[in-house]
């Protein structure tokens, strides 16, 4: 497989678990909506609260990791993939192995 195979896989990864996350979280909003359950104040597990902001949060971190994915094929497609923004030097392939979309070398990061 090659570089861009593999980025284009992660990214296509990425998008798929951000949009199961999505209608993960609309089923909360609805769920909420459509209950007058006092949740703040059930002695049983999670809050829907708390499960929204969960489900918020790992949502921002899956988009902002499609965009990484997205411009580090830019990057490839350009010429740049594999070379750190801040110093020049070619980033570690066991750095890119770990972090695909890593635009700086272990050194600059």
């Amino acid at each position: 497989m090659t570089t861009r195979e593999s980025l284009e896989r992660l990214l296509a990864d990425a998008e798929a678990e951000s949009g199961a996350l999505e209608r993960d979280l609309a089923s909360v909003f609805e769920a909420s909506r459509s209950s007058n359950a006092d949740d703040e104040h059930d002695p049983e597990g999670a809050t829907i609260a708390f499960e929204r902001a969960q489900l918020t949060a790992t949502l921002a971190a899956t988009r902002q990791r499609a965009a990484e994915l997205r411009a580090a094929l830019v990057r490839h497609d350009e010429g740049g993939y594999g070379i750190c923004e801040r110093c020049g030097r070619p980033i570690p392939a066991a750095r890119l192995e770990v972090r695909p979309d890593a635009r700086t070398c272990v050194t600059c990061a």
